[in-house]
């Protein structure tokens, strides 16, 4: 006769319990993937200040986030990585505030021309109180603003001749980014406004579709406008604030820690990206006129007189956001 035991059911499973507690705390947490959007190039500051958060956070959670930022607009222009953020299928992007405005009305502010003196008043306006406003409605609609870049200042230029008064721009089709606040800029100096992505300016000034723009010397430069319109005039008539936003999904997920962490990573990316702004921007001027690009001043006061009717329209359909015109105008 053989001899033989059976084993307790109820001791198994305890058993199976224990060994899979035990598995579980010694397994390393499965990192958290984020992918991130940026429509400059590689090189372009707002990119490098972007590879910088993009390490900062991986090396600071140990590896709990992982982020990879896909540069040059691969993933969709603005608008699209707007709502792709917000929905979560992006993690996190730097976006300018001017497309904003159709999603945030607040923002529409921001894009009002001449508002801010000039780019230290700009910096100092978004680093404060009525940032975090800024910010406060950003998360009513699902981004996280964490951190204001600089996007320098925005003047116009076009193929066909120096604008210096306002009559000068009679006639000139100017694309703009999508924002009817734009196009009534344009359309009040006498242009013919046209939205467009931005990726298909260069193709539309080099075939005559446009016959100008309006950005900044950095991206000027950058995108090879400079190689097509010649006149490049300082308008300087917008001075935008860009944001390194989170996803909402993505940053309630984060622990307290590593949103510690996540927060500090882009507020020293935006130190970065202004610094390395400042260079930028120097250095495109002078290279623009090492290539033969005409650059000139402009009677600014003529300029800032015909925007007076957007101003008058704007806190006539915006009444509610007049209070936050006036503090931004008096923090200044």
């Amino acid at each position: 006769m053989s001899i033989g035991y059976s084993l307790n059911p109820v001791h198994c499973l305890q058993a199976a319990a224990v060994v899979g507690m035990l598995a579980a705390m010694t397994m390393p947490a499965q990192a958290d993937n984020w992918r991130g959007w940026n429509v400059h190039p590689q090189g372009y500051p707002n990119s490098e200040a972007l590879d910088s958060f993009v390490k900062e956070v991986t090396d600071k959670t140990d590896g709990r986030v992982k982020a990879k930022i896909f540069h040059n607009g691969v993933l969709g222009d603005q608008p699209d990585a707007i709502e792709q953020t917000r929905s979560g299928a992006l993690n996190f992007a730097n976006f300018n505030m001017g497309p904003m405005g159709p999603i945030v009305p607040e923002t529409n502010v921001l894009s009002l021309p001449f508002l801010f003196k000039d780019i230290d008043a700009m910096h100092k306006v978004m680093d404060g109180e009525i940032g975090q406003r800024f910010a406060d409605a950003l998360e009513r609609k699902n981004l996280i603003a964490l951190s204001w870049f600089d996007s320098g200042a925005r003047s116009v230029y076009n193929t066909k001749r120096a604008i210096n008064e306002p009559e000068d721009m009679q006639g000139l089709k100017v694309r703009v980014m999508n924002n009817d606040l734009y196009v009534e800029m344009i359309d009040a100096l006498g242009g013919n406004a046209t939205p467009m992505a931005y990726g298909e300016v260069y193709q539309s000034l080099k075939t005559g579709v446009l016959d100008g723009a309006e950005n900044n010397f950095p991206s000027f430069e950058s995108s090879g406008h400079d190689e097509i319109a010649k006149y490049f005039s300082e308008t300087e008539h917008l001075i935008l604030p860009e944001c390194l936003c989170i996803a909402k999904r993505s940053w309630d997920k984060l622990s307290d820690q590593d949103q510690r962490i996540v927060r500090q990573a882009a507020l020293d990316a935006a130190t970065l990206q202004r610094q390395l702004w400042q260079e930028s921007s120097k250095q495109s001027r002078e290279d623009v006129i090492a290539a033969g690009v005409e650059i000139n001043e402009v009677d600014k006061p003529a300029f800032q007189a015909k925007m007076e009717p957007i101003y008058a329209a704007f806190v006539k359909k915006h009444p509610d956001l007049e209070p936050l015109l006036n503090d931004i105008r008096n923090a200044q």
